[in-house]
């Protein structure tokens, strides 16, 4: 059984703040996102690239997942990102994050371009992509967007922009998933189950958008434990306070684990005793429960 890369947590870090460069790269996220798009002014973003490339270079970032948002594809900055970057640093890199894509041809663009670079500087390892949804219609569109390149790895929900794509009100200071009340059920529940349908039918993960106040964990934790339920394979942070919180709600416990190990070990058993059914307790269990539990062994990272 291959360990599952993990996403729990991504920690975006501004691409022109160098010393927040030097504070990510020894926390415990399982994947750092070097960002050039919102969290970088657009007077900042020319220096914001020569920053990222040396602090690629320099830093050590141990064994975490290294991604770099790029702008745009329809802005005059997304191919800059990545001819600058790529061909310094991409060998580093694990992903491309593409942000507002609207469709499958804006990850078609990235991915060719990819490839040219990759090409040039001898990068011999492919850079993936990861797609962000932030507009009614990509999520229309959610499943062409999931199927349009072999370097996808993740699909991630872009909470604000999306909100502000259908002209939902703004009920929170930041728009990210702060609970307001209003509306008596979750006004985004849809958008949730449609994100993760289509992006686990393409093989991929799927990450939720940030809680936007960092500075109250219990609620952090809530919207975590509401979108590892709903199947997300993780959640961004904005701040490092959130980082331990994502880390421990998307991770199987002792007692998830414990249960997994009880299918497997109880099918298996079953199935050499070439019985037709198993069964813990009054519990039934088939072929989809032992790929549940595999899941969560796979998750846990155990063989």
């Amino acid at each position: 059984m291959t360990p599952i890369k993990r996403r729990r947590s991504i920690l975006s870090v501004p691409g022109h703040r160098e010393t927040m460069h030097q504070k990510a790269a020894p926390c415990d996220a399982d994947v750092i996102m070097l960002d050039l798009e919102d969290s970088c002014p657009v007077d900042e973003k020319t220096r914001a690239r020569a920053t990222i490339r040396a602090s690629i270079r320099t830093l050590d970032w141990g064994d975490k997942t290294l991604t770099l948002r790029i702008n745009p594809v329809d802005t005059p900055y997304a191919l800059r990102d990545l001819l600058e970057i790529i061909p310094a640093a991409g060998s580093r890199l694990d992903t491309v994050v593409v942000p507002k894509v609207e469709s499958a041809a804006d990850l078609h663009f990235v991915d060719r371009v990819l490839t040219s670079l990759e090409t040039e500087a001898g990068i011999e390892r492919p850079i993936g992509i990861e797609a962000i949804i932030e507009s009614a219609k990509a999520l229309r569109d959610a499943d062409a967007i999931a199927a349009a390149s072999s370097r996808l790895r993740c699909l991630v929900f872009g909470i604000a922009d999306y909100s502000a794509s259908i002209h939902m009100p703004l009920t929170s200071v930041s728009g990210h998933g702060e609970n307001d009340g209003v509306y008596p059920g979750d006004p985004l529940h849809f958008v949730y189950g449609r994100l993760i349908m289509c992006g686990k039918a393409a093989g991929l993960q799927v990450i939720d958008a940030p809680h936007g106040n960092f500075r109250d964990p219990e609620a952090t934790r809530i919207a975590a434990h509401r979108s590892r339920a709903l199947g997300f394979d993780g959640k961004w942070a904005i701040h490092p306070a959130q980082i331990d919180i994502l880390n421990q709600i998307f991770s199987p416990d002792e007692e998830e684990i414990a249960r997994a190990r009880q299918v497997i070990e109880t099918y298996e058993q079953a199935k050499a005793e070439k019985k037709g059914a198993a069964a813990i307790g009054g519990s039934m269990i088939d072929q989809a429960s032992l790929r549940m539990a595999r899941d969560v062994m796979a998750r846990a990272g155990i063989q």
